[in-house]
């Protein structure tokens, strides 16, 4: 043998120690880069989860149960500004008496913004 063959022998042969080495060290990090990717992840779904989805959830839950205890005779206001008494209902929509005729006006039961508890003026009639 030459002297660079067994330089090359003997380089080649650190080398796949250290390579072994180095397999090793990867595998045993690689649970640790793993969970270092996932931890960050699931603590920004939960973060998201109660500032958005759990107050969202519960507001809708606030409108449906609103809009599923609504009376005839509740004053109501509509999602486009629109003070009324309800008179009745047919199927999904709210019967509806405004102004001072007492018009009737049909409007879908999901375009009801809110219950008024308030007695509210129009035109200096005052309407409960």
């Amino acid at each position: 043998m030459t002297f660079y063959s067994q330089m090359l022998t003997g380089l080649a042969d650190a080398a796949g120690a250290a390579g072994a080495a180095t397999d090793a060290t990867v595998a045993a990090g690689g649970t640790g880069e793993l969970l270092g990717m996932i931890i960050p992840m699931v603590l920004m779904f939960v973060v998201f989860y109660f500032l958005l989805i759990r107050p969202q959830r519960k507001k809708d839950k606030k409108v449906k149960e609103m809009l599923n205890n609504l009376k005839a005779g509740d004053r109501i206001c509509t999602i486009g500004g629109i003070y009324g008494t309800i008179q009745g209902f047919r199927d999904d929509n709210v019967v509806l008496s405004v102004g001072e005729k007492d018009m009737p006006m049909v409007i879908a039961r999901w375009a009801v913004r809110n219950v008024e508890a308030v007695t509210i003026e129009n035109d200096g009639e005052v309407l409960a």
